[in-house]
């Protein structure tokens, strides 16, 4: 078996969330209570909680002299996939945090990148390397 993640985080409902993580960015439905449910996120196992209480954002993330939020989760992808994703958030009105867009062009590290939030107010960024290997270089 290949190394996984495991991410449990926070919901305001299961509807809306079903409805972002399956049907929008098109995660598989794993397990479900009337509290929690999983998702086979890009190959990782996220599990959202119903909460009351989910926390402020905080943009203190600075890259390239963008505020990202802090904390945000998401995932590496391959080109395609990350086309069809901000199809999918472009053709679902989705409002981008940080617009799909290139960053490091023509340095190591070169991808696409871009930023929004789920029903719940969850940051996600979704990356896509010019180059695989750059991933953690310097």
């Amino acid at each position: 078996m290949n190394n996984k993640f495991h991410l449990a985080f926070k919901v305001k409902d299961l509807e809306s969330t079903i409805i972002f993580y399956n049907l929008i960015l098109g995660c598989k439905l794993g397990r479900q209570t009337e509290h929690w449910v999983d998702f086979n996120f890009f190959g990782h196992q996220l599990s959202a909680h119903v909460s009351d209480k989910i926390p402020k954002l905080d943009y203190c993330g600075n890259v390239e002299n963008l505020k990202v939020p802090i904390p945000h989760f998401g995932c590496l992808v391959e080109n395609k996939v990350f086309s069809t994703i901000q199809e999918s958030l472009e053709k679902h009105k989705v409002d981008f945090i940080i617009k799909p867009q290139k960053r490091y062009k023509n340095k190591i590290g070169e991808q696409k990148t871009m930023f929004f939030l789920d029903y719940s107010n969850n940051p996600l960024e979704f990356k896509c390397f010019k180059n695989e290997l750059d991933i953690f270089k310097d």
